[in-house]
């Protein structure tokens, strides 16, 4: 029996293979709660299943399982056949989150010093990413690297426990941050002259000075956050 020829051989081209979409939930998910953390969905703002399946293109079930988790870890509250509530930062909230954040940062910095050559170069060129963003006006990025301006001096403790319970803060502060720098476009500034203490506190090697300066620095939050200082 004759061989089969290359040329009648089926052939099937080969390309790039699509990327694979997350599940519809996770997709409303991530889209609810970065809109929440970056204030484009405000506390006090009702969301309806129907307007979220629009925006995300998904039918209303994947909108539901979103919204379920989202409750769980409190960011919004569900209210039958009228839609969900996101839930205002409350002063409660802020208070126990500046106790927490003041508790695990004064520990790590001290821990820190003397300082790393790898901390040092993480933390300056964190601290130089702020000035950009902020001079780009993108108040969601600065907030996200304040917060890993300070995660990475967590992480720098080595304990692993703390950096768990850290990275638990993490939605919060972030969501806490842009209210902030929206409500006091002028405190940015203020926020990386800060930074820029710590960290030469902690290129020097003084583990008092480090510390002072996390406790002046983060202690701003809860006043800025609670309307009690500029």
């Amino acid at each position: 029996m004759p061989s089969a020829s290359l040329s009648t051989v089926p052939t099937r081209e080969t390309g790039p293979v699509p990327a694979k979409q997350p599940p519809a939930a996770e997709r409303v998910y991530t889209h609810i709660k970065d809109a929440v953390l970056e204030r484009r969905y405000e506390g006090g703002m009702l969301l309806t299943e129907g307007e979220l399946a629009d925006a995300v293109g998904v039918s209303r079930t994947p909108v539901r399982e979103a919204l379920l988790r989202l409750e769980v870890e409190g960011l919004i509250k569900l209210y039958p056949k009228k839609g969900a509530l996101v839930l205002p930062v409350s002063a409660q909230e802020i208070a126990d989150v500046v106790e927490t954040r003041l508790l695990v940062e004064k520990h790590a910095a001290a821990k820190a010093v003397p300082a790393g050559a790898a901390l040092i170069n993480e933390l300056s060129e964190l601290v130089e990413t702020m000035r950009e963003q902020a001079a780009a006006g993108d108040l969601a990025a600065v907030s996200i690297t304040d917060r890993a301006f300070h995660a990475a001096i967590v992480r720098s403790a080595g304990n692993q426990i703390l950096d768990r319970l850290y990275e638990q803060l993490r939605d919060r502060q972030l969501r806490m941050g842009v209210a902030v720098m929206h409500a006091h476009p002028d405190r940015i500034a203020k926020n990386i002259t800060e930074h820029t203490e710590i960290l030469e506190a902690l290129r020097a090697g003084d583990a008092e000075a480090a510390t002072d300066a996390v406790q002046r620095h983060v202690s701003w939050v809860r006043n800025l956050a609670q309307g009690n200082e500029r």
